[in-house]
Parts: C-alpha cells; sequence; structure tokens
C-alpha cells in the first residue's frame, strides 16, 4: 500500500504540478494530493477495520440520553416558554461537546444568550460568562483558604476581654440604629420636607440613572445620621421605572421599610407652589440663606455630558422659584462645573440647616474643584490676581531683558 501511495506521488508531481505551475494554480492543488492520499489510507482502515467505524446516529443518541439525564430538571422549569427550553438544552448540549459553557445560567443571561445576533456572538457571551463564573470560583476558594490560615492561627480559645468588647460592639451599632430610626421618623412628622425630582429618568442613560440611585442611596444614609434630618420625599417616582428597580436592587427587602415617603405624584400636587424652591446651577437667582419655612427640590440626575439648563427650563415651566447656591460669591472656582453630586447637596444642605454658615457647607465642594473658601467677593480677588499677574510678568519680561543684553555684550568681548 505504501508503494501505491508513493507512485500517486510521482504521477501527480510529474503530470498535475507542472501545468498548475505555468497557470499560475499551484497552491490550489496541495489540497487535492493531501486528499487523494486521505483517502487511501481511510479505505484501507476501513476495509481492515469494519467494526470500527465512526457510527454518528448512536453518538447523537447517547448524548441526547445523557442530556436529557442532566437538565430534565431545569427544562422542566421552562415549559411555559419553548424558546428558553430550546437553548437551555442548546448549551447543554454545548456543554458536553467540551465547548466553554457556565455551569449556572441565569433567565436573564439565557435571554440574552438569544438575543445574540450571531454563532459567535453567542459564543463569545458564553465565554466571557464562562470565565466570569470562573474567577468568582477562584475568589471563593481564595477567601476560603485565607479564613482557614486565620483560623489556624488564631488561638483557640478567644480572650474575655475580647468577647465583651465584640459583644458591646453589636451592642452599641444595634442601639445607634435605633437611635437614627427614631429621629428620621420623628422628621416624618416634624422635619423639613426635601424632595427628590424622579422625572429625568428620559434624559439619561441607563448608566447615569445607576449613578442617580447609588448617590440617593448615599443621601439617604446621611440624612439618617444627622442630628437633624429632612424628611425625604421621592416624588414622581412610576412603579416599574429604572429608579424603581435600581433602588429595589440596592435595598432589597429594607424598601418597603425605609422611613420616607414615596409617591407617583408630582410635588407640585403634594406641597403649595409658594413654598418650593428649585435648587439648580443654572437659575439666575443666588441662594444668600437658608430658609426653615421653604420646601426645597433636589433634581435626581447625573448628566455626564453636562445638559445644562434642563431643570432650570422644568421649573420655570412649573412656575416655581430658583435658586443656585452662592459658588461663584464664596469660592474661587479652579476646574470642572458647577454641578454637584446629590450626597453632596445632602451634606451642604444639613450643614447650613444645622449651622447656617457657609463656609462649613461649602467644605464638601470638592477641593479640585476651587482653590478654597474666601471672604471678599471673588470678583475684587480676580482683580487683584490679575494686577499680580501682570506685575510679574513685567519684571520677568525685565529680568529677561537684562540677561539677554548680558549674554550678548560677552559674545561680542569673546569675538
Amino acid at each position: 500500500m505504501q508503494s501505491a501511495n508513493t507512485l500517486l506521488k510521482k504521477l501527480v508531481r510529474s503530470s498535475v504540478l507542472p501545468f498548475a505551475a505555468q497557470h499560475g494554480m499551484k497552491k490550489h492543488f496541495f489540497p487535492l494530493i493531501r486528499t487523494l492520499s486521505l483517502s487511501l489510507h481511510l479505505k484501507q482502515d476501513n476495509s481492515c477495520n469494519p467494526s470500527e467505524k465512526l457510527d454518528l446516529d448512536a453518538w447523537k443518541k447517547v448524548m441526547k440520553s445523557g442530556l436529557q439525564e442532566t437538565v430534565r430538571e431545569t427544562v422542566s422549569e421552562y415549559k411555559e416558554d419553548s424558546t428558553l427550553a430550546g437553548a437551555y438544552e442548546l448549551l447543554e448540549m454545548w456543554r458536553l461537546a467540551g465547548r466553554l459553557v457556565p455551569e449556572n445560567i441565569s433567565e436573564e443571561q439565557l435571554k440574552n444568550f438569544m438575543e445574540c445576533p450571531s454563532k459567535s456572538a453567542k459564543k463569545k457571551y458564553l465565554k466571557f460568562l464562562y470565565l466570569k463564573e470562573l474567577n468568582k470560583k477562584n475568589d471563593r476558594r481564595k477567601m476560603e483558604e485565607k479564613r482557614e490560615r486565620r483560623l489556624e492561627a488564631q488561638e483557640p480559645t478567644p480572650k474575655p476581654a475580647e468577647s465583651r468588647k465584640s459583644s458591646f460592639v453589636c451592642l452599641w451599632a444595634s442601639c445607634m440604629d435605633k437611635a437614627y430610626n427614631w429621629r428620621v421618623a420623628q422628621s416624618m412628622i416634624f422635619g423639613q420636607p426635601l424632595v427628590f425630582d424622579m422625572s429625568y429618568e428620559k434624559d439619561m442613560s441607563f448608566r447615569e440613572v445607576t449613578n442617580a440611585v447609588k448617590q440617593m442611596v448615599l443621601s439617604e444614609g446621611i440624612n439618617r445620621r444627622s442630628v437633624d434630618p429632612f424628611h425625604i420625599h421621592f416624588c414622581n417616582l412610576k412603579d416599574g421605572s429604572l429608579y424603581q428597580k435600581e433602588f429595589i436592587k440596592h435595598y432589597r427587602e429594607a424598601w418597603d421599610k425605609l422611613l420616607i415617603t414615596v409617591t407617583d405624584q408630582c410635588y407640585t400636587e403634594v406641597f403649595p407652589k409658594d413654598k418650593l424652591i428649585y435648587l439648580t446651577a443654572d437659575s439666575p437667582k443666588v441662594m444668600k440663606t437658608f430658609d426653615h419655612d421653604k420646601i426645597y427640590i433636589v433634581g435626581s440626575m447625573v448628566d455626564k455630558s453636562i445638559k445644562t439648563g434642563v431643570s432650570l427650563a422644568r421649573a420655570k415651566r412649573l412656575g416655581l422659584e430658583t435658586a443656585a447656591l452662592p459658588l461663584d460669591k464664596y469660592l474661587l472656582w479652579n476646574t470642572g462645573a458647577k454641578n454637584l453630586t446629590l450626597d453632596q447637596m445632602m451634606h451642604i444642605l444639613l450643614t447650613l440647616k444645622d449651622t447656617g454658615d457657609w463656609k462649613k457647607a461649602l467644605e464638601f465642594v470638592p477641593k479640585r474643584k476651587s482653590c478654597g473658601f474666601v471672604s471678599k467677593p471673588v470678583h475684587e480677588l480676580k482683580k487683584s490676581l490679575n494686577l499680580l499677574n501682570t506685575l510679574k510678568l513685567g519684571k520677568r519680561q525685565g529680568e529677561v531683558g537684562r540677561q539677554f543684553a548680558k549674554n550678548y555684550s560677552k559674545k561680542l568681548t569673546q569675538k
């Protein structure tokens, strides 16, 4: 048989390859040689061992039987939706075939898998989920190893002083938690309202909405730990909105137990218009003092692209009074926009409510945005700074001129 193969190769090289080389098609005939030689080997193997043929139908039956045993329970959960059941069976087939498929996949991830436009996109998405699951397993394993090493390093019997200290910390935390809840409960009856406007979901992307919800969660915690908290109102919060879904992700079961007022009504329907003041950086009116009889509104918006005038236009459309923080009056602004985060606004408003001191309140403005608090009006300081800069520049120009004349005279003497 080997002599037949060598004879076939010689015939192909002597007859086919010179013709292909003349017509520029030599590279297209190399697969022909390989297929001819392989076909001869396969014929020889099949003739010698007919019992070792690969039965594809039997292999499919074995794969399907193993698949039915492993995913019978999971597929039964998706009986109502046949497409999900079919997608899950496909994933199990791919897993048995040795492809990178995660062990556990949620219904949402399964739907995202079905929405992939092509087979390569589906493979990439499954590989991403597989690597993500693998990283979680590795992190969990490392945490368990650290915990085991820490337990081995610790003494077998803890000291009584340490146990008393830990129990005291737990008791202190529970007592402070009750005290905070009591203060917030009192603020819901006697406290000053503070409104968060939730009507900006259409003006933001998904990422911006999640950032806004995170900032409001921080604001709620800051208000809860303050001495005299606000009575927080979440207005224009619709059921099933993206705001509500993100809040439920953060708070989970505690969402229904929060000591705040949540309503889908507009604040103009809840409070009288003459008491409402909309805080926006675009307002031409500057806030001078904190008014304890007014109800301040903060727009729950995070705009990465700096959409100017959105909150001001909404306040004008509703016929409300507006105000802006006196950042230009008390701060020598350095860089960046004058839009602050929601948790920074909460810090500033709580400090103004407790002390009325703008210097203490504006300490929560990021240091990178300003050069610090000033007592004089900023426009006067800017004039003096410009004068100093011009004087310095004039002195420097004179120094540079004298130095140039001195060096030039040295060169002339050397010549």
